[in-house]
């Protein structure tokens, strides 16, 4: 299978079949009319989309409603109502290739073809959505009646032929930049690898150097710990984990133990808990006969951002129909709650939020789409969490290290 086909495994086998979404929208708990207001007071953002993957799929269109269930998709602009979302970070995600200068190559101008795609749905939509670019963007969009986008890039990889590209992708807009994807690269060691740098690479330091410099936030999520580590202790502005989880909950390597939480607490940072069922429970058992029928299945319809909207319905109907036969075990939003209120226990509403990981493999049980994110609100409401701190989680804790990321820019201009 091709890396293409990989992440596309992935993201099918961590969607719902048609029963149980249907059992998770008939048992979650209706959203009270107090719980909707507090929502709806919040600026509401998710720290990482990766919905950009879908716009260049035929047919395929942000302003159109999609369902998890039909097309397999989990952002657009009708759901973002739906769920009072009001922006999040539009990622533009690089799979890890040859580390060579063809690669190299390859993964900057993919990720430049990103970035203008997202651009051209913003331009698309102009009258419901906007780009952001700074802190007070978000609230001032919102007044406005529309949507935010922040852009982000996953995986460093496509700076590594040149990492003063770093200059050109923040004037496209990118305020986030994660250092690595599932292998190491040049810059850092990844999570879900061997380690080869023990963290940062030299190149990796210069780049969150370069970070600092010019106001984007780092972000170690799919790093090592020693990166983490590192990055939390050399940087001169506060660390976003994008999508992470909490080790202590569940022991996954693409989770944070307690004392690297604490320390990205103490120096301002931000986990952003990730609903990702595979970090959230055990591999399901070995079975030769369902892992050669997935592949089938991948091999028979392509790449996902190629289908028309027909094709990927019917690629969803089979998977359905290959997953009633070999049944996966999924998280829930009772896993995802424990995450969640560990590290809100742990390192307080300061310092916590979430992140999907929606139309990146991400989604739970219960907590599918981003029509889904009130339930959480109601969740928190009960556990005694207070307006404000809500507000913290849901947006209130990125835009604060954004707005600070700025003034250490502004204060060291010239300097």
């Amino acid at each position: 299978m091709t890396k293409a086909h990989l992440f596309l495994a992935a993201a099918l086998m961590a969607a719902p079949t048609l029963a149980t979404a249907q059992a998770a929208k008939s048992t979650v708990p209706k959203i009270s009319p107090a719980a909707r207001a507090v929502h709806d007071a919040a600026i509401v953002l998710d720290t990482h989309f990766d919905t950009p993957a879908l716009f260049s799929r035929p047919g395929w269109d942000f302003a159109d409603r999609h369902a998890v269930t039909k097309d397999g998709s989990q952002v657009d602009l009708p759901r973002m109502v739906d769920g009072g979302v009001d922006g999040g970070f539009f990622a533009i995600y690089t799979a890890q290739g040859p580390r060579t200068k063809a690669g190299d190559d390859a993964a900057r101008a993919a990720a430049l073809v990103r970035a203008v795609e997202i651009h051209e749905m913003l331009v698309k939509h102009a009258d419901k959505i906007e780009i952001a670019l700074t802190a007070d963007d978000a609230a001032r969009i919102v007044a406005k009646g529309k949507r935010f986008a922040y852009l982000s890039m996953e995986n460093a990889y496509p700076l590594a032929g040149d990492p003063g590209m770093l200059d050109a992708f923040y004037a496209l807009g990118v305020r986030m930049v994660g250092f690595a994807h599932f292998k190491d690269n040049d810059f850092a060691d990844s999570a879900t690898d061997k380690p080869e740098w023990g963290g940062l690479s030299p190149k990796g330091k210069a780049l969150l150097d370069e970070m600092n410099r010019l106001g984007v936030i780092p972000d170690p999520s799919h790093s090592s710990d020693a990166v983490l580590a590192q990055v939390i202790e050399q940087s001169k502005t506060p660390v976003v984990l994008s999508h992470s989880g909490v080790r202590a909950v569940f022991d996954h390597p693409r989770n944070v133990p307690d004392d690297l939480l604490k320390k990205l607490a103490e120096k301002g940072g931000v986990i952003q808990i990730n609903a990702f069922s595979s970090y959230m429970l055990p591999p399901p058992p070995p079975n030769a006969e369902r892992d050669k029928a997935m592949a089938a299945l991948m091999a028979k319809f392509g790449a996902r951002n190629k289908m028309t909207e027909d094709q990927v319905v019917q690629l969803m109907a089979e998977r359905r129909a290959l997953l009633a036969q070999y049944p996966m075990p999924r998280a829930n939003l009772e896993d995802l709650m424990a995450h969640l209120l560990y590290a809100l226990k742990l390192v307080g509403p300061d310092h916590v939020g979430l992140s999907g990981d929606f139309d990146g493999g991400g989604g739970v049980d219960g907590y599918d789409s981003v029509a889904d994110l009130p339930i959480v609100t109601e969740r928190l409401l009960k556990a005694g969490y207070s307006k404000d701190d809500i507000a913290k989680i849901w947006g209130g804790n990125v835009l604060r290290v954004l707005r600070e990321t700025e003034a250490y820019v502004a204060s060291h201009k010239g300097g």
